[in-house]
């Protein structure tokens, strides 16, 4: 879809070097595969983030998302049917796509599933985008490999039973360049790309897609013809895509039921993706003052605003013979500390066990260490058969998080400091950063980012380290980002090296800047 040079710009994406030609420095013939493509479903993209927009916005002036009315997706008797090859995903790991070593050791991990990804935990830059890109094409050729210095030898993706998935950058992202004065749909292009340089018939199961970030059951509709073009183009099955898809936005948790029924044909089961869930549920309650989230670390990982979508989820999803699949668990295990790592481990086999508990079918980890204690705490090789006993078929899915965690200005320290640092990986091309024991990606710095903007918002008060009642405000934000950031340049974290310590001033300026000007999109 055209636009201006001017207002494209003006918008937060990733662009293509300016000295692209499509023809040449993309795989030979991808432009005459990709062109019908982007014709057809980038217009469709930008109608369908333009709804989302309005959808927000009817939320703040108090039109909050809610349950559908029944339809044949809530009331008739459908089925899905769930192949061999995918009945085991007790956990799924996930990594940085931009990360071969890292994209190696989780799919040789042992785990029955492994998601590579190339969306939150990739930063979205060109360079990184492309590589990822490579990175995933060669793992599916089992040519992906690294070179370990230890063993003195090359380590390359091995055969096995793992299922393989791959998550490209959600709806909401536009990317630029690649045809001179358009955007195109950024799922597009990272499918496309990948979908063309491969050979189904050498995949050890199915091309399976992980569809992040949607935000209505109408968007299915747009992944479903997407695959659908996939298979007419190479001569299979028109249901030969498979999927699942993150559940990480407040208006979807509604609408669950209707959007599986219509990927029904592709969408083996839903995740339940709680950190963007967080963030997004701050985002659509913004504007109440009753609904103020406390710090993040001091929040249960059974609070009942998660607890009662983990409940909701399996009952759908079983319901119709699909997964449920939990979250991911950010405290990560560490080999040098041993205290954290018991810490973290300890932490991962409560969450894990409470999400077993509420018959999801597995969860997500990021770190091989996590692999065996997380598979431990799911019934094998799922508990699709199980359906939980709700007293509500419409549970309350925002319950206000009164009594819940603590609201102090530390933790108001904490999140400047994370979002700081968070957004200088970005700056030095790193989609995710391991800071203090917590692997953080993009839906961590947007809870932290959102979390600070709902404080100044509703002027939240808190006791200073005097113990004086101070008001969050403009100017208390950006004092504490002040003094935050000349603490990390005074003693770097273990992340930062000098080099990447000179951007760390713009990395203040644009996360600083984007909790006042109220840009709490997931980009």
């Amino acid at each position: 879809m055209p636009t201006d040079t001017a207002n494209l710009k003006s918008q937060r994406m990733n662009y293509a070097p300016a000295n692209l030609n499509p023809e040449n420095d993309l795989p030979k013939g991808f432009l005459d595969f990709l062109l019908p493509l982007h014709k057809r479903f980038t217009p469709w993209q930008q109608k369908l983030i333009a709804k989302r927009a309005e959808v927000l916005e009817a939320s703040h002036r108090g039109k909050l998302p809610n349950y559908l009315p029944a339809s044949d997706a809530t009331t008739s008797n459908w089925q899905i049917e769930v192949p061999e090859w995918c009945a085991d995903q007790r956990n799924q790991m996930t990594g940085p796509a931009d990360d071969a070593e890292l994209t190696v050791k989780l799919l040789n991990s042992g785990s029955p599933a492994v998601m590579i990804d190339m969306e939150d935990s990739t930063a979205n830059l060109w360079d990184h985008i492309m590589l990822a890109i490579q990175n995933t094409v060669a793992a599916y050729k089992y040519e992906l490999g690294y070179d370990d210095k230890k063993r003195q030898k090359r380590i390359t993706v091995q055969r096995s039973k793992t299922v393989t998935w791959v998550r490209p950058r959600g709806l909401h992202v536009s990317q630029g360049g690649v045809i001179r004065n358009e955007i195109m749909s950024a799922s597009l292009f990272d499918l496309a790309m990948i979908w063309y340089q491969i050979n189904p018939a050498t995949l050890p199961h199915n091309f399976s897609v992980y569809i992040p970030k949607s935000e209505s059951a109408e968007e299915a509709f747009w992944w479903r013809d997407l695959f659908q073009a996939f298979a007419k183009q190479k001569s299979l099955p028109q249901n030969y895509i498979k999927c699942m898809a993150l559940v990480e936005a407040h208006p979807l948790a509604y609408q669950m039921e209707e959007f599986l029924f219509n990927l029904r044909e592709h969408c083996l089961g839903l995740n339940l993706g709680r950190w963007d869930y967080m963030a997004s549920l701050i985002d659509f309650m913004l504007e109440d003052p009753n609904w103020i989230l406390p710090d993040r670390n001091t929040i249960p990982h059974d609070v009942a605003f998660f607890q009662n979508f983990r409940t909701l989820m399996p009952e759908i999803c079983h319901k119709h013979g699909a997964h449920a699949i939990g979250g991911m668990t950010a405290l990560y295990p560490s080999r040098t500390d041993a205290e954290l790592n018991e810490r973290a481990l300890k932490v991962l086999k409560q969450e894990k066990k409470n999400e077993a508990d509420c018959l999801m079918d597995g969860a997500w980890t990021g770190h091989p260490d996590q692999n065996e204690i997380a598979v431990a705490q799911f019934p094998y090789p799922n508990q699709i058969a199980k359906r939980p006993n709700l007293p509500n078929s419409h549970p309350d899915l925002r319950p206000v998080p009164k009594g819940v965690g603590a609201t102090t200005l530390a933790g108001t320290r904490a999140a400047v400091r994370t979002v700081i640092r968070y957004r200088n990986g970005v700056l030095n091309g790193k989609g995710a950063s391991l800071l203090d024991g917590y692997m953080e990606d993009l839906a961590t710095d947007r809870i932290y980012r959102l979390m600070i903007a709902q404080r100044v918002l509703h002027k939240v008060r808190v006791q200073d380290d005097e113990g004086k009642s101070v008001e969050h405000s403009p100017d208390l934000v950006t004092h504490i980002f002040d003094e935050e950031l000349a603490k990390i340049q005074k003693d770097l974290p273990a992340e930062i090296d000098t080099t990447a310590a000179k951007t760390l001033p713009e990395a203040r300026r644009i996360a600083e800047e984007m909790i006042t000007q109220g840009h709490h999109s997931p980009v």
